[in-house]
């Protein structure tokens, strides 16, 4: 895999993806769908119904960048989505469980600090 670092907003959709869609295809899905700019620096994720397919949108300093890829066996994992919602924020190590073919159910967070936790002094 290409080494990049991903940007601090990821957003999964919880729609299914026509995998077909261009760039133009995939602004349209953030924008009607989840409701966001697509040129705001999130990187938006789509699956497809089979969960072999994976597309990943993200909007660079001149232009978008669209990485595909394609499973030869097996799915991706998907977070717990509620029905109600257009899509599910991620952070780079999940999306990087899910890439790698990890299953997010059987992940284990342990306790970190966080400055933004109510347990801060």
């Amino acid at each position: 895999m290409i080494g990049l670092s991903f940007p601090p907003s990821i957003f999964l959709s919880t729609r299914v993806c026509d995998m077909r869609k261009s760039i133009d295809g995939l602004c349209g899905e953030v924008r009607e769908y989840i409701g966001c700019d697509p040129m705001n620096g999130t990187l938006f994720v789509f699956y497809n119904r089979q969960r072999d397919k994976i597309k990943l949108l993200l909007w660079g300093t001149d232009g978008y960048w669209v990485f595909y890829k394609r499973l030869e066996a097996g799915k991706f994992q998907q977070p717990l989505i509620s029905t109600e919602t257009t899509h599910v924020s991620l952070d780079g190590s999940q999306l990087q469980l899910i890439l790698s073919g990890i299953d997010l159910s059987t992940v284990k967070r342990l306790k970190r600090f966080r400055a933004d936790s109510r347990n801060a002094p």
